[in-house]
């Protein structure tokens, strides 16, 4: 039995170790340069690039600004990642720096380290050689080429002042727009209608009745017609001078409205006798005398003219009328 137990250990040992070795085959770290040999103070690109199996996870190196006292990165690129055609199950991650060196001779990138899954991997140093310009030292100092005279069209200067173009252009289209949108308000301004003066009401009243009395209805047996309208002028008057609903009220409610008017018993007593015949002749087919009929338009103009409201005149106007 303990030899059953030893064999089976011995067995698991070696198959884990057979996996370590397949999987850390699978892993592949590499750092490469486009180009190997640089002026001084030229570029070059260097790759940094790692295989791996798909569900692995890997850590590039950390690099700042340098690589080395001799090395510097200009600009970190891009990181890709592609897929292998011939095997889906394994990866290719890259990525690039764009490197210089001011420094004449051989310069040596060291090797980089790469963790994948918590397993160290390093990539071989990569010479770079940077050679130096030659000066001929027996030649006076000159311009590699003679300055160029730069035209400056209409078009560099648009570009240039694009901006207060775009704001002028915009100022001018608010103000056309304004100086438009005032001249069609003004444009379409409607005229203003002539006010004519009020009429006062008493002179309006007087003015139908003397028209009603020369159109002459009863004497030419049109006597409810007759009395009809001259109730509807002394209601219309009643309505604005007394600020009462006489067009719309019964002679009763007349008389209730103007019971705290200010009107003489004599008045009251010319407009009871108007409207009781008039609701005599419209509502009971009433026939007054001729006499009658002539009394009712006298005590309408009498009415009117004696319950007239009189306007005050200003105080500076009645004094000059006084002196």
């Amino acid at each position: 039995m303990k030899q059953y137990f030893n064999f089976s250990w011995c067995l698991m040992l070696c198959l884990a170790c057979f996996t370590y070795k397949s999987n850390a085959q699978d892993i592949k770290v590499e750092a490469k340069l486009d180009k190997s040999t640089i002026v001084l103070g030229d570029q070059t690109i260097l790759r940094l690039s790692a295989q791996l199996p798909i569900n692995d996870k890997i850590s590039f190196p950390i690099l700042a600004d340098t690589i080395s006292s001799k090395v510097q990165i200009v600009e970190v690129g891009k990181t890709d990642t592609i897929a292998d055609k011939s095997n889906p199950a394994v990866r290719t991650i890259s990525r690039q720096y764009t490197i210089t060196s001011f420094e004449a001779g051989l310069q040596t990138i060291p090797a980089f380290l790469f963790q994948v899954n918590a397993q160290s991997f390093k990539t071989d140093p990569v010479p770079l050689q940077v050679t130096s310009v030659a000066v001929d030292t027996t030649k006076a100092i000159y311009d590699i080429k003679q300055p160029l005279a730069v035209r400056y069209s209409f078009l560099d200067w648009l570009r240039d002042h694009w901006q207060w173009v775009v704001v002028s252009l915009l100022g001018v289209i608010l103000i056309v727009g304004l100086l438009y949108y005032f001249w069609q308000k003004r444009k379409n301004r409607p005229i203003p209608a002539v006010v004519k003066p009020l009429v006062p009401a008493d002179v309006t009243a007087i003015n139908k009745l003397v028209v009603l009395r020369d159109k002459k209805l009863w004497q030419q047996e049109e006597v409810k017609q007759y009395h009809i309208e001259l109730t509807d002028i002394l209601r219309e008057y009643l309505e604005k001078r007394y600020h009462i609903k006489a067009l719309e009220q019964t002679s009763d409610e007349i008389f209730a409205g103007l019971r705290h008017m200010e009107i003489t018993d004599q008045n009251r007593n010319k407009l009871r006798q108007i409207l009781m015949l008039a609701d005599l002749v419209k509502f009971a087919k009433g026939k007054p005398l001729n006499s009658e009929n002539e009394q009712s338009i006298e005590n309408a103009i009498s009415f009117v003219s004696d319950t007239k409201e009189i306007n005050q005149l200003p105080d500076n106007k009645a004094q000059n009328e006084t002196v």
